[in-house]
């Protein structure tokens, strides 16, 4: 891959009026007189191309007594480091969202195992009516206690904490350092 270089405004020549070469240069190029103004207060007038492209758009400008220079546009390794890191950041956020998904089909089971298990003791309790008398006269407590789901939140909100965190040092890894 050959570099990439970009034309950039310096200044105009000592003896050329400003307005009329900016108008001069938007008639011949064949563009808006705003965007050459553009151009010489920093932005840019032409796209990125070779050295030898640059050299003659530099040439051009030179002629209607703008001073320009030439820029090299860095590589496409930064564009590739962005690439990698964005990348990294789907691959959690992937990793995330199954791991999501198998918490709430355990939650799923263990709902099902619970009802299940009420189920199942309602229909003791109907087969064993007869042997009941027997356990009145004890003070034992025949309802289970609810179990608490105090746990289970509990682990969830730390695994979304977590996960926040995660997205953020992924998104700004400048600003979180560990």
């Amino acid at each position: 891959m050959s570099d990439q270089y970009r034309v950039t405004f310096v200044g105009f020549d000592a003896d050329t009026d400003g307005q009329n070469a900016i108008e001069r240069l938007a008639m011949k190029l064949g563009v808006p007189k705003q965007k050459v103004e553009a151009f010489t207060q920093g932005k840019f007038l032409f796209g990125i191309s070779d050295k030898s492209k640059c050299l003659k758009q530099a040439k051009l400008l030179a002629i209607y007594g703008l001073q320009s220079k030439i820029q090299e546009v860095p590589s496409s390794s930064h564009t590739a480091n962005n690439n990698a890191a964005n990348e990294r950041v789907f691959e959690a956020l992937d990793y995330i969202t199954s791991s999501l998904i198998r918490i709430e089909e355990k939650l799923e089971e263990l709902e099902q195992r619970i009802d299940g298990q009420q189920k199942t003791d309602d229909d003791k309790e109907e087969e064993q009516w007869q042997s009941d008398d027997l356990f009145d006269e004890l003070d034992l407590d025949s309802d289970p206690k609810p179990k608490s789901k105090k746990l289970l939140y509990t682990l969830l909100s730390i695994l979304f904490v977590l996960l926040i965190v995660l997205g953020f040092s992924l998104a700004f890894p400048e600003m979180v350092q560990f």
